[in-house]
């Protein structure tokens, strides 16, 4: 799973998720928010949280197919994976078009990302006290602000 940062001065709390109870917290809020939760939807969301970095719809899609022994469809996953989005059990790094499991589904807030140059890793960071800052800009210039999303483009520490 990308890393996920939650700065100690922040009022964000939430609790962490892996393995069988990241899907089960996927499920529940997924379902809570009355969409089914399908056998096609548990396999791309297993499959995405697979991913320690940013996954494509056709990384997902080849993978499934390979497993189910069957084309699956880019399109399909893409579908499945906007669901996931407008659900935050998945975050869209927009600069990659590509995706992550949101290690703690059901929990809203907006996306800031260190994207890797080299690598590829995104770092999810938590900082309510930027996204306070970028919603009231927006509402300055009378923007409703949906889905901020922050990239900041450069070299992981790893990789420097």
């Amino acid at each position: 799973m990308a890393q996920h940062l939650n700065k100690p001065q922040q009022q964000h709390n939430h609790s962490e998720h892996a393995g069988e109870t990241l899907i089960d917290a996927a499920r529940t809020a997924l379902t809570a928010a009355g969409e089914q939760w399908t056998g096609m939807r548990s396999d791309v969301f297993e499959e995405l949280a697979r991913h320690e970095r940013p996954a494509s719809a056709y990384d997902i899609a080849d993978n499934l197919s390979k497993t189910r022994g069957k084309r699956v469809a880019p399109n399909s996953v893409y579908r499945i994976l906007d669901l996931f989005v407008s659900n935050n059990l998945a975050m869209r790094v927009e600069s990659a078009n590509a995706y992550l499991a949101n290690t703690h589904p059901g929990c809203t807030h907006d996306c800031i990302f260190l994207v890797c140059d080299e690598c590829g890793e995104a770092t999810h960071v938590d900082n309510d006290d930027i996204s306070r800052s970028v919603r009231a800009i927006a509402e300055t210039a009378e923007f409703k602000a949906e889905r901020p999303i922050i990239e900041i483009r450069g070299l992981c520490a790893a990789c420097r």
